[in-house]
């Protein structure tokens, strides 16, 4: 398949305090043309870092961002201006955010902030922004569209608001869509149908979908391919049903056994779920060896001594862990 995307070696430091915190640490993956790639992990593991910094949305100061190349279509987003920015922010790659209701402008109609895009990047009137408005908040399933032209975000559901910042994302016809947490404090029916809704648009539109998501049940839903995130660092990287079926890094599986399962009794009589012991090391502390070995089951002296890197293990899975030269080292019944 084609590459859409491709990110090599990304970093991005942020000077506080307590010390020069690392949220991303040399993460590098592609992503193809037509394809759904979840980005995984818990929160503040560098998900949504990372992905502000291919739209170079990163402040700095406090923020930094270094890379051998972001290229989008062969073009090194590094290396353009701001001008040349604006112009792929948008129209060519939009983004999601988490919560519609402090991304949306509060004093400004959504009709207005829908069709925004398409007179800065388009071109059209005033007039006919506002009807092709019209058009997506209806495609979005936004009830008597027309009509809420000219209602504000506070007078829309969670749901709704979500909706309209979808509407905003396509209304240029990106072809990279950045999901970030896209169903965050929806409930369960709203979430599904928020999620449908971003897989009809990207078959209609052709796009691409970088879905940041902790929620395994959506990618197991939407993606077609995983990577794992920990302390900012890819830690696995595979296809969805590879990840699934036989993960390897002790991270990703300790992810999997978290998941409750349908048919589980959670409750004072069934137990507690499982939980990975240990908590994520602060990002401004430096580690001579691998990230997750204080809390990994299987740590020997190597994981405290060097970092692994990302070895490739077969059919495209990819994981950065020392057990994969020395798999005698893999505990048995943990």
């Amino acid at each position: 398949m084609e590459k859409l995307l491709e990110i090599d070696n990304l970093s991005v430091q942020f000077h506080t305090p307590e010390g020069v915190a690392r949220a991303v640490d040399g993460v590098g993956f592609d992503l193809h043309r037509g394809e759904i790639l979840g980005l995984v992990g818990e929160s503040g593991c560098g998900k949504t870092v990372t992905a502000l910094s291919i739209l170079r949305l990163i402040s700095s100061p406090p923020g930094r961002i270094r890379a051998d190349r972001i290229l989008f279509e062969g073009r090194n987003l590094l290396d353009l201006d701001a001008e040349d920015l604006r112009q792929i922010r948008g129209q060519e790659i939009s983004m999601i955010f988490q919560e519609p209701l402090t991304s949306l402008n509060p004093v400004l109609p959504i009709g207005r902030q829908v069709a925004e895009p398409l007179m800065v990047h388009r071109g059209v009137t005033k007039r006919e922004a506002y009807e092709e408005a019209a058009l997506w908040l209806d495609h979005v399933k936004i009830p008597a569209a027309r009509e809420r032209l000219n209602d504000y975000p506070h007078q829309l559901s969670g749901g709704m608001r979500q909706r309209v910042m979808i509407a905003m994302a396509v209304v240029c016809r990106p072809k990279l869509l950045i999901a970030d947490e896209p169903t965050t404090a929806l409930d369960v029916t709203i979430q599904s149908q928020i999620l449908y809704l971003i897989l009809k648009l990207k078959e209609e539109l052709g796009m691409s979908v970088l879905l940041i998501t902790h929620n395994l049940g959506v990618v197991a839903q939407m993606a077609s391919r995983v990577a794992i995130m920990y302390a900012g660092e890819v830690v696995e990287e595979a296809g969805v049903m590879d990840i699934f079926d036989r993960p390897f890094h002790p991270y990703t599986q300790g992810l999997l056994k978290a998941m409750p399962r349908l048919g589980d009794r959670v409750g004072r009589r069934a137990g507690r779920l499982n939980g990975i012991a240990g908590t994520v090391p602060p990002l401004t502390k430096v580690m001579p060896g691998c990230k997750f070995a204080d809390r990994c089951p299987h740590m020997f002296t190597l994981c405290k001594e060097k970092p692994p890197g990302l070895f490739a293990l077969s059919d495209g899975q990819h994981a950065r862990c020392w057990l994969k030269d020395y798999p005698e080292r893999r505990k048995a019944h943990v």
